[in-house]
């Protein structure tokens, strides 16, 4: 196996075995305001979104998770069949492998299946170069996107992994020049992978032309805390140090999604778990919401195992516009809530 694989393949092993959640739950922060005479059908509310140009049955993607493993394809198959029942979106896990021509099977199964958004995946740190290796172009993002006739490519915003991981990408200059290069060519979105989306860096992104931006803020899977568990078992006590110190860092998936408001769509991920967290993000101004370790098991199992997840899920949100007075998701984004915790802490703060 060689290093990526067995890279690929840790992670999965911790995330499903391992403590990477942080504490706090910051979406329980967010409380909707309760309509007690709403005024809605519950038979007819209408869950469907239009979602960076396709429709959804409603606004979810199972964001990424895999590829490039003996394995990765039974979960991609499984994910993308649920996906394709339920009309909601998917992204696939880093196709570095692929781009480098380690594995194309575990991604290209996605093809497979009529899934109606299908995004990509390259890390940001490939685009410059790496300690001798070489920087991703334009070209490369788009054998990324052709693989799996994808939709838009999420260019990974994973730094804080990269730091803590031992074999770590860690070179940030010049990535800002490269994404704006690369968008003019391919549908790009900025994607975090757990430490969320400042202000400041939502407005750069979005004066360079990216598609959208998935804040994944903290509050859901840290890397760090998955590195940190792939240091202890390599016996590397300064990563695993490292790992621990950073396990909760970031800005909390609900500031996020309020910071990086500047006009373009926005993903909500970090921490969604349910239907109701779907609600939040939209009353939030998210056009949208992602999970990826929600579905982590479930998907190493069975493609009814992860639609049983997504049933659940719509479910909830339906009761949530219910209990809104939303008929349909364009009223849901005009719902009122309330910021309560340390969420509210966070905002204060920022003003």
């Amino acid at each position: 196996m060689t290093q990526m694989k067995k890279r690929k393949a840790d992670h999965i092993e911790i995330c499903l075995n391992r403590e990477i959640l942080p504490d706090y739950r910051y979406w329980d922060d967010v409380t909707l305001i309760h309509d007690a005479l709403p005024e809605v059908d519950l038979d007819d509310i209408d869950t469907s979104a239009r979602v960076l140009g396709k429709k959804l049955d409603f606004p979810l993607i199972v964001t990424a998770i895999t590829g490039g493993f003996e394995g990765a394809e039974k979960i991609n198959a499984n994910i993308a069949e649920a996906c394709a029942k339920m009309g909601v979106g998917m992204g696939v896990g880093s196709e570095r492998a692929a781009i480098e021509g380690v594995d194309t099977a575990s991604y290209e199964i996605i093809k497979d299946y009529d899934v109606p958004l299908v995004i990509g995946n390259v890390g940001v740190p490939q685009l410059v170069p790496q300690r001798g290796k070489r920087a991703y172009t334009a070209a490369d993002v788009a054998v990324a996107r052709d693989l799996i006739d994808a939709d838009y490519v999420a260019i990974h915003l994973n730094f804080l992994q990269e730091v803590v991981q031992p074999e770590g990408d860690t070179n940030a200059k010049g990535c800002y020049d490269a994404i704006r290069s690369i968008a003019r060519e391919v549908p790009i979105i900025a994607k975090e992978t757990g430490a969320g989306v400042s202000a400041r860096t939502a407005a750069k992104l979005s004066a360079i032309g990216v598609a959208a931006i998935d804040i994944a803020g903290m509050g859901g899977t840290s890397f760090s805390a998955v590195e940190m568990h792939r240091a202890r078992d390599r016996e590397d006590a300064v990563r695993s140090e490292l790992g621990m110190t950073y396990f909760d860092w970031g800005i909390p998936a609900p500031v996020s999604l309020l910071e990086a408001n500047v006009g373009v769509p926005l993903i909500s991920s970090g921490g969604i778990v349910s239907g109701l967290d779907v609600a939040r993000s939209i009353a939030m101004g998210a056009c949208c919401a992602g999970a990826a370790g929600l579905f982590l098991k479930a998907a190493t199992e069975s493609p009814e195992s992860v639609i049983a997840i997504l049933e659940l899920i719509k479910e909830e949100l339906k009761a949530a516009m219910l209990l809104t007075g939303s008929s349909d998701i364009e009223e849901l984004s005009h719902a009122d809530y309330i910021l309560f915790g340390e969420t509210r802490k966070w905002m204060e703060g920022l003003k």
